[in-house]
Protein backbone atom coordinates (compact mmCIF):
# COMPACT_ATOMS: atom_id res chain seq x y z
CA UNK A 1 0.00 0.00 0.00
CA UNK A 2 1.22 3.46 -0.52
CA UNK A 3 0.67 6.04 1.99
CA UNK A 4 0.04 9.72 1.20
CA UNK A 5 1.92 11.44 -0.59
CA UNK A 6 4.43 8.20 -1.89
CA UNK A 7 4.63 7.19 -5.63
CA UNK A 8 3.65 3.48 -6.39
CA UNK A 9 6.26 1.56 -8.58
CA UNK A 10 5.89 1.83 -12.47
CA UNK A 11 3.96 0.85 -14.82
CA UNK A 12 6.32 -0.40 -17.65
CA UNK A 13 5.61 -4.04 -18.75
CA UNK A 14 8.45 -4.88 -16.59
CA UNK A 15 6.10 -3.37 -13.25
CA UNK A 16 9.23 -2.54 -11.77
CA UNK A 17 10.35 1.04 -13.20
CA UNK A 18 8.20 4.24 -14.34
CA UNK A 19 7.43 5.00 -17.69
CA UNK A 20 9.57 7.23 -19.12
CA UNK A 21 8.53 10.57 -19.09
CA UNK A 22 9.60 11.92 -22.09
CA UNK A 23 7.95 9.59 -24.48
CA UNK A 24 4.77 11.25 -23.38
CA UNK A 25 5.83 14.72 -25.17
CA UNK A 26 6.63 12.85 -28.81
CA UNK A 27 3.16 14.06 -30.16
CA UNK A 28 3.34 17.83 -28.89
CA UNK A 29 7.37 17.75 -30.40
CA UNK A 30 5.70 16.48 -34.07
CA UNK A 31 3.16 19.30 -33.66
CA UNK A 32 5.84 21.97 -32.45
CA UNK A 33 8.53 20.95 -35.24
CA UNK A 34 5.78 21.52 -38.03
CA UNK A 35 5.93 25.31 -37.44
CA UNK A 36 6.99 27.01 -40.09
CA UNK A 37 10.55 28.33 -38.75
CA UNK A 38 11.34 25.06 -36.79
CA UNK A 39 11.06 24.19 -33.86
CA UNK A 40 12.44 25.98 -30.47
CA UNK A 41 13.01 22.91 -28.13
CA UNK A 42 13.23 24.01 -24.67
CA UNK A 43 12.81 20.93 -22.77
CA UNK A 44 15.46 19.04 -21.87
CA UNK A 45 18.77 20.76 -20.81
CA UNK A 46 21.19 19.58 -22.91
CA UNK A 47 24.20 21.65 -23.94
CA UNK A 48 24.62 23.12 -27.37
CA UNK A 49 27.87 25.20 -27.34
CA UNK A 50 30.98 24.36 -27.87
CA UNK A 51 33.25 21.74 -25.32
CA UNK A 52 35.71 24.05 -24.10
CA UNK A 53 39.53 23.46 -26.42
CA UNK A 54 40.92 22.91 -23.08
CA UNK A 55 39.07 19.88 -22.21
CA UNK A 56 39.17 18.28 -25.85
CA UNK A 57 43.04 18.96 -26.14
CA UNK A 58 43.20 16.72 -23.17
CA UNK A 59 41.17 14.45 -24.62
CA UNK A 60 42.81 14.10 -27.66
CA UNK A 61 46.00 14.35 -26.11
CA UNK A 62 45.19 10.83 -23.85
CA UNK A 63 43.56 9.29 -27.02
CA UNK A 64 46.41 6.68 -26.55
CA UNK A 65 45.21 4.66 -23.98
CA UNK A 66 45.61 1.24 -23.82
CA UNK A 67 45.67 -0.07 -20.67
CA UNK A 68 42.18 -0.57 -17.95
CA UNK A 69 41.37 2.48 -15.82
CA UNK A 70 41.24 1.43 -12.07
CA UNK A 71 37.34 2.51 -10.85
CA UNK A 72 38.81 4.63 -7.95
CA UNK A 73 40.10 6.99 -10.69
CA UNK A 74 43.71 8.54 -11.32
CA UNK A 75 45.17 10.40 -7.83
CA UNK A 76 45.51 13.10 -10.34
CA UNK A 77 41.94 13.26 -11.05
CA UNK A 78 40.46 13.12 -7.59
CA UNK A 79 43.03 15.54 -6.43
CA UNK A 80 41.90 17.76 -9.38
CA UNK A 81 38.35 17.17 -7.72
CA UNK A 82 39.49 18.06 -4.13
CA UNK A 83 41.29 21.53 -5.74
CA UNK A 84 37.88 22.52 -7.56
CA UNK A 85 35.84 21.91 -4.09
CA UNK A 86 38.49 24.42 -2.01
CA UNK A 87 38.42 26.58 -5.11
CA UNK A 88 34.65 27.09 -6.18
CA UNK A 89 32.75 25.95 -3.18
CA UNK A 90 34.96 26.32 -0.30
CA UNK A 91 34.44 22.46 0.21
CA UNK A 92 37.51 21.53 2.84
CA UNK A 93 38.68 18.31 4.32
CA UNK A 94 38.07 16.11 1.24
CA UNK A 95 40.80 13.82 0.74
CA UNK A 96 41.54 11.65 -1.94
CA UNK A 97 39.77 8.71 -0.50
CA UNK A 98 36.46 11.07 -0.01
CA UNK A 99 36.19 11.20 -3.60
CA UNK A 100 34.83 8.89 -6.83
CA UNK A 101 34.70 9.73 -10.69
CA UNK A 102 31.50 7.94 -12.43
CA UNK A 103 30.73 7.39 -15.70
CA UNK A 104 28.24 10.48 -15.87
CA UNK A 105 25.52 11.48 -12.63
CA UNK A 106 22.63 10.66 -13.81
CA UNK A 107 23.82 6.57 -14.07
CA UNK A 108 25.39 7.36 -10.92
CA UNK A 109 21.86 8.65 -9.06
CA UNK A 110 19.84 5.73 -11.11
CA UNK A 111 22.40 2.76 -9.34
CA UNK A 112 22.94 4.88 -6.05
CA UNK A 113 20.41 2.98 -3.94
CA UNK A 114 21.17 -0.39 -5.30
CA UNK A 115 25.15 0.14 -4.66
CA UNK A 116 24.31 1.76 -1.35
CA UNK A 117 22.54 -1.77 -0.60
CA UNK A 118 19.09 -0.47 -0.12
CA UNK A 119 16.18 -3.27 -0.97
CA UNK A 120 12.50 -4.16 -1.03
CA UNK A 121 10.29 -1.80 1.53
CA UNK A 122 13.11 0.20 2.17
CA UNK A 123 12.24 4.18 2.09
CA UNK A 124 13.79 6.80 -0.19
CA UNK A 125 12.50 10.18 0.24
CA UNK A 126 13.41 13.11 -2.49
CA UNK A 127 11.62 16.20 -3.15
CA UNK A 128 7.97 16.90 -3.85
CA UNK A 129 9.12 18.61 -7.42
CA UNK A 130 12.11 16.35 -8.71
CA UNK A 131 14.60 14.64 -10.77
CA UNK A 132 12.77 11.40 -12.05
CA UNK A 133 15.95 9.75 -11.38
CA UNK A 134 15.64 9.23 -7.74
CA UNK A 135 12.34 7.14 -8.02
CA UNK A 136 13.92 5.29 -10.80
CA UNK A 137 16.42 3.82 -8.48
CA UNK A 138 14.17 3.72 -5.59
CA UNK A 139 11.81 1.30 -8.21
CA UNK A 140 14.90 -0.35 -9.58
CA UNK A 141 15.41 -2.34 -5.76
CA UNK A 142 12.09 -2.09 -4.83
CA UNK A 143 12.38 0.40 -2.37
CA UNK A 144 9.07 2.87 -1.43
CA UNK A 145 9.75 6.35 -2.30
CA UNK A 146 8.21 9.40 -0.74
CA UNK A 147 7.94 12.72 -2.25
CA UNK A 148 8.65 15.34 0.72
CA UNK A 149 9.44 18.78 1.28
CA UNK A 150 9.59 18.84 4.85
CA UNK A 151 11.14 16.78 7.20
CA UNK A 152 7.84 16.17 9.44
CA UNK A 153 6.03 15.25 6.84
CA UNK A 154 8.07 11.93 6.30
CA UNK A 155 6.76 10.92 9.88
CA UNK A 156 8.18 8.32 12.25
CA UNK A 157 9.69 5.91 10.05
CA UNK A 158 13.48 6.08 8.80
CA UNK A 159 14.58 6.29 5.53
CA UNK A 160 17.70 4.87 3.82
CA UNK A 161 18.57 8.07 1.62
CA UNK A 162 17.54 11.21 1.45
CA UNK A 163 17.69 13.04 -1.37
CA UNK A 164 17.84 16.98 -1.17
CA UNK A 165 18.99 18.98 -4.75
CA UNK A 166 19.43 22.37 -4.45
CA UNK A 167 19.69 24.32 -6.73
CA UNK A 168 16.62 22.57 -7.98
CA UNK A 169 15.75 20.77 -10.92
CA UNK A 170 13.35 21.59 -12.06
CA UNK A 171 12.34 25.29 -9.94
CA UNK A 172 15.73 26.23 -9.66
CA UNK A 173 15.25 27.01 -5.90
CA UNK A 174 18.25 27.17 -3.94
CA UNK A 175 17.70 25.87 -0.06
CA UNK A 176 19.74 28.35 2.53
CA UNK A 177 22.54 27.13 4.62
CA UNK A 178 20.22 26.72 7.63
CA UNK A 179 17.57 25.00 6.26
CA UNK A 180 20.58 22.29 4.80
CA UNK A 181 21.83 22.15 8.00
CA UNK A 182 19.07 21.09 9.52
CA UNK A 183 18.63 18.38 7.08
CA UNK A 184 22.08 17.46 7.99
CA UNK A 185 20.87 17.06 12.05
CA UNK A 186 18.19 14.91 11.03
CA UNK A 187 19.60 12.65 8.54
CA UNK A 188 22.75 11.99 11.61
CA UNK A 189 20.22 11.09 14.51
CA UNK A 190 18.69 8.99 12.09
CA UNK A 191 20.90 7.43 10.48
CA UNK A 192 20.13 8.32 6.94
CA UNK A 193 21.87 8.71 4.28
CA UNK A 194 21.81 11.91 2.80
CA UNK A 195 22.60 12.82 -0.58
CA UNK A 196 22.80 16.01 -2.20
CA UNK A 197 22.73 16.28 -5.99
CA UNK A 198 24.41 19.32 -6.47
CA UNK A 199 24.92 19.51 -10.36
CA UNK A 200 23.67 23.02 -10.89
CA UNK A 201 25.86 25.02 -8.20
CA UNK A 202 27.67 26.99 -10.33
CA UNK A 203 24.85 28.28 -12.21
CA UNK A 204 23.31 30.63 -9.88
CA UNK A 205 21.47 33.77 -11.38
CA UNK A 206 20.59 35.95 -8.06
CA UNK A 207 23.26 37.64 -6.17
CA UNK A 208 21.13 37.17 -2.50
CA UNK A 209 20.43 33.47 -3.18
CA UNK A 210 23.94 31.91 -3.83
CA UNK A 211 23.68 27.74 -3.57
CA UNK A 212 26.08 26.38 -0.85
CA UNK A 213 27.29 22.83 -1.38
CA UNK A 214 26.29 19.95 1.90
CA UNK A 215 30.17 19.74 2.48
CA UNK A 216 30.80 22.79 3.07
CA UNK A 217 31.99 23.27 6.99
CA UNK A 218 28.63 26.22 7.90
CA UNK A 219 26.40 23.28 6.76
CA UNK A 220 28.04 20.12 7.73
CA UNK A 221 30.08 21.62 11.05
CA UNK A 222 33.55 19.62 9.43
CA UNK A 223 32.69 16.57 9.63
CA UNK A 224 31.04 14.77 6.26
CA UNK A 225 29.89 11.66 8.11
CA UNK A 226 26.43 10.59 6.59
CA UNK A 227 26.65 12.84 3.68
CA UNK A 228 27.52 12.84 -0.25
CA UNK A 229 27.51 15.42 -2.61
CA UNK A 230 26.77 14.54 -6.55
CA UNK A 231 28.36 16.85 -9.07
CA UNK A 232 28.42 17.31 -12.76
CA UNK A 233 30.94 18.62 -15.51
CA UNK A 234 27.61 18.70 -18.10
CA UNK A 235 26.54 21.71 -17.47
CA UNK A 236 29.17 24.04 -16.37
CA UNK A 237 31.98 22.59 -19.12
CA UNK A 238 29.67 21.21 -21.75
CA UNK A 239 30.72 17.77 -21.13
CA UNK A 240 27.15 15.74 -21.03
CA UNK A 241 28.81 13.94 -24.25
CA UNK A 242 31.86 12.90 -22.42
CA UNK A 243 30.28 11.30 -19.54
CA UNK A 244 31.93 13.06 -16.42
CA UNK A 245 30.44 13.24 -13.08
CA UNK A 246 32.08 12.24 -9.48
CA UNK A 247 30.72 12.05 -6.15
CA UNK A 248 32.21 12.76 -2.97
CA UNK A 249 32.00 12.94 0.87
CA UNK A 250 31.58 10.10 3.92
CA UNK A 251 34.81 8.17 3.27
CA UNK A 252 32.84 4.59 4.34
CA UNK A 253 29.85 5.24 1.77
CA UNK A 254 32.31 6.32 -0.64
CA UNK A 255 34.40 2.94 0.23
CA UNK A 256 31.25 1.24 0.05
CA UNK A 257 30.49 2.42 -3.49
CA UNK A 258 33.89 1.69 -4.42
CA UNK A 259 33.91 -1.81 -3.55
CA UNK A 260 30.58 -2.48 -5.77
CA UNK A 261 31.49 -0.58 -8.24
CA UNK A 262 34.80 -2.62 -8.79
CA UNK A 263 32.99 -6.23 -8.47
CA UNK A 264 30.91 -4.06 -11.25
CA UNK A 265 33.67 -3.01 -13.41
CA UNK A 266 32.44 0.55 -13.52
CA UNK A 267 35.46 2.54 -14.84
CA UNK A 268 35.81 6.32 -15.65
CA UNK A 269 37.97 5.94 -19.21
CA UNK A 270 41.21 7.63 -18.39
CA UNK A 271 41.31 9.97 -21.56
CA UNK A 272 37.83 11.31 -20.02
CA UNK A 273 39.88 11.43 -16.76
CA UNK A 274 42.29 13.61 -18.18
CA UNK A 275 39.81 15.89 -20.35
CA UNK A 276 37.77 16.12 -16.38
CA UNK A 277 41.30 17.58 -14.56
CA UNK A 278 41.50 20.21 -17.61
CA UNK A 279 37.75 21.38 -16.82
CA UNK A 280 38.27 21.71 -13.46
CA UNK A 281 41.40 23.48 -13.62
CA UNK A 282 40.34 26.26 -15.77
CA UNK A 283 37.51 28.69 -14.67
CA UNK A 284 37.61 31.20 -17.85
CA UNK A 285 35.20 28.67 -19.79
CA UNK A 286 33.12 28.38 -16.58
CA UNK A 287 32.41 32.38 -16.46
CA UNK A 288 32.01 32.81 -20.37
CA UNK A 289 29.68 29.89 -20.17
CA UNK A 290 27.67 31.22 -17.69
CA UNK A 291 27.47 34.72 -19.63
CA UNK A 292 25.80 33.25 -22.19
CA UNK A 293 23.20 31.25 -20.20
CA UNK A 294 22.69 34.42 -18.04
CA UNK A 295 21.98 36.51 -21.23
CA UNK A 296 19.40 33.81 -22.76
CA UNK A 297 17.64 33.70 -19.51
CA UNK A 298 17.07 37.42 -19.21
CA UNK A 299 15.70 37.21 -22.89
CA UNK A 300 13.52 34.35 -22.18
CA UNK A 301 12.52 35.64 -19.04
CA UNK A 302 11.19 39.09 -20.24
CA UNK A 303 9.31 37.48 -23.16
CA UNK A 304 7.32 34.66 -21.09
CA UNK A 305 6.34 37.19 -18.55
CA UNK A 306 5.28 39.81 -21.49
CA UNK A 307 3.11 36.59 -22.91
CA UNK A 308 1.79 36.34 -19.53
CA UNK A 309 3.63 33.89 -17.36
CA UNK A 310 4.78 34.26 -13.74
CA UNK A 311 8.74 33.22 -13.04
CA UNK A 312 8.50 30.71 -9.71
CA UNK A 313 11.39 30.53 -7.87
CA UNK A 314 14.42 30.18 -11.06
CA UNK A 315 17.06 31.64 -8.93
CA UNK A 316 19.75 29.07 -10.33
CA UNK A 317 19.99 25.86 -12.33
CA UNK A 318 19.33 26.34 -16.27
CA UNK A 319 15.50 26.35 -16.18
CA UNK A 320 12.84 28.84 -15.98
CA UNK A 321 9.68 27.59 -14.11
CA UNK A 322 6.86 28.70 -15.26
CA UNK A 323 3.44 29.12 -15.35
CA UNK A 324 -0.30 30.40 -15.92
CA UNK A 325 -2.15 28.82 -13.12
CA UNK A 326 -3.13 26.32 -16.08
CA UNK A 327 -2.95 22.54 -16.11
CA UNK A 328 0.61 22.55 -17.51
CA UNK A 329 -0.12 20.16 -20.38
CA UNK A 330 -2.65 22.85 -21.93
CA UNK A 331 0.98 25.08 -21.72
CA UNK A 332 3.03 22.53 -23.84
CA UNK A 333 0.00 22.36 -26.11
CA UNK A 334 -0.42 26.19 -26.45
CA UNK A 335 3.58 26.83 -26.85
CA UNK A 336 3.53 23.48 -29.24
CA UNK A 337 1.24 25.80 -31.16
CA UNK A 338 3.56 28.71 -31.77
CA UNK A 339 6.83 25.51 -32.36
CA UNK A 340 8.23 25.74 -29.04
CA UNK A 341 8.91 22.65 -26.69
CA UNK A 342 8.85 22.52 -22.77
CA UNK A 343 8.57 20.24 -20.38
CA UNK A 344 5.44 19.74 -18.60
CA UNK A 345 5.37 19.92 -14.81
CA UNK A 346 4.09 16.93 -13.82
CA UNK A 347 7.08 14.62 -15.32
CA UNK A 348 8.56 16.10 -11.94
CA UNK A 349 5.96 15.37 -9.41
CA UNK A 350 2.04 16.16 -8.96
CA UNK A 351 3.12 19.31 -7.02
CA UNK A 352 3.97 20.45 -11.12
CA UNK A 353 0.83 19.98 -12.88
CA UNK A 354 0.28 23.78 -13.41
CA UNK A 355 4.25 24.56 -14.56
CA UNK A 356 6.30 24.23 -17.02
CA UNK A 357 10.02 23.99 -17.36
CA UNK A 358 11.42 26.28 -19.82
CA UNK A 359 15.02 25.51 -20.41
CA UNK A 360 17.48 28.17 -21.91
CA UNK A 361 20.21 25.87 -23.49
CA UNK A 362 19.53 26.43 -26.81
CA UNK A 363 21.64 28.31 -29.03
CA UNK A 364 21.34 32.61 -29.26
CA UNK A 365 19.73 31.63 -32.55
CA UNK A 366 16.87 29.74 -31.53
CA UNK A 367 16.28 31.37 -28.25
CA UNK A 368 16.15 34.85 -30.12
CA UNK A 369 13.23 32.92 -32.62
CA UNK A 370 10.78 32.03 -29.65
CA UNK A 371 11.19 35.19 -27.84
CA UNK A 372 9.72 36.62 -30.64
CA UNK A 373 7.08 33.71 -31.26
CA UNK A 374 6.31 34.84 -27.58
CA UNK A 375 6.23 38.35 -27.72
Amino acid sequence: MVREGQRPLGTTVSGRLPDFPWDKLTSYAARAREHADGIVDLSVGTPVDPTPKVAQDALVAAADSPGYPVTIGKVETRQAIIDWMVRALGVTGVGLDGVLPVIGSKELIASLALHLGVGAGDLVVFPRLAYPTYEVGAALVGARSLAADSLTAIGPETPKILWINSPSNPTGKVLPADHLKKVVEWCRERGTILVSDECYIEMAWDADKQPISVLHPDVCGGSHEGILAVHSLSKRSNLAGYRCAFIAGDTALIGELLAVRKNLGLQMPNPQQLAMIAALGDDVHVADQHARYAARRAKLREALERAGFRIDDSEASLYLWATRDEDCWDTVAALAELGILVAPGAFYGAAGHQHVRVAFTATDERVDTAVRRLT
